[in-house]
């Protein structure tokens, strides 16, 4: 080493300098960044408005409800245009990487039952992570098959603590259970379809449980139900693949949505809540244009 570098780093160390701006070399963006995010604890909750005049729509969801990747949207991040804000408020709690289970055992479901009061609603769209591995050392997210109240305790590596662990159905349940307790009304949406590997056909159904599920629940809880999967996949009819993905999802995977995607979801949970016979949700909506 030259002298005077070494006379520099020895007054470096001595004054507690940085090194040189030009000197640092950025790192490389960590690759288990949406992992930590995905198993990010709620903060605690807000402060209560219970004075608030006008009734609350909280959202409930995952990435394809609420994505803030560069380029993707979901759903939850545009729907409030088609409200009127002057009349109710629209908050998007969805979380990306959540299942039905995480979002709870998180605490985010817990500060939306802390806003929540009578006359409010809730939308809910779980499905797509609950199929993931019960106690993995990556998001441990994953929940029993079924509807029924089978469980299983565990060991939680990520919370590290003794967990147990109960069925997509149980969750559902729960959620409309603490809902109406708040004197919510709860919506349950069917997952939005994952982008199909197949020309879509009028016929055409997406081979997943969560679907059938998610409405089983919804009727058995005599709950409102948006087949949410069915009305988006009605769009695709007629198209290939590799044309609905350039128009609606991301590049990157099968799952993620471009902005026009969300907007074509949102529309559809629109679509879904007119067809809701009774749904004092609808009288929240913006007027649609009359037709020329």
């Amino acid at each position: 080493m030259k002298p005077v570098l070494l006379v520099l780093l020895v007054l470096g160390i001595l004054t507690g300098c940085k090194s040189a701006p030009e000197k640092i070399t950025a790192a490389a963006p960590a690759t288990n960044a949406p992992v930590a995010e995905a198993n990010e604890l709620a903060p605690p909750a807000p402060k209560k408005f219970p004075h608030r005049k006008m009734p609350t729509l909280f959202i409930v969801g995952d990435s394809t409800v609420h994505n803030a990747a560069p380029g993707l949207l979901g759903w939850g991040d545009v729907i409030g245009h088609y409200f009127d804000t002057n009349k109710i408020i629209v908050e998007n709690h969805a979380r990306p990487g959540r299942s039905s289970r995480t979002f709870q055992t998180q605490g985010w479901w817990t500060n939306i039952l802390a806003a929540a009061r009578p006359g409010d609603f809730v939308l809910i769209q779980m499905g797509h992570n609950d199929e993931s591995p019960i106690a993995d050392t990556n998001r441990a997210r994953g929940t029993l098959r079924g509807l029924g109240e089978e469980t299983t305790n565990v060991y939680n590596p990520v919370r590290r603590t003794p967990e147990t662990v109960h069925t997509y159905g149980w969750y559902l349940r729960k959620y409309v259970t603490d809902a109406r307790a708040k004197g919510m009304t709860p919506i349950i949406c069917s997952p939005v379809p994952r982008l199909p590997r197949a020309a879509v056909t009028a016929d055409f159904a997406e081979s997943t449980a969560y679907v059938e599920w998610s409405e089983e629940i919804a009727r058995n809880e005599h709950t409102y139900f948006i087949n949410l999967n069915h009305l988006v996949l009605n769009h695709f009819i007629g198209l290939k693949p590799e044309e609905i993905r350039t128009t609606y999802y991301t590049t990157q995977d099968t799952t993620h949505f471009s902005p026009n995607g969300a907007d074509l979801n949102a529309r559809c949970v629109i679509d879904g809540l007119h067809d809701l016979n009774g749904c004092s949700l609808n009288v929240f909506l913006v007027p649609e244009p009359a037709p020329n």
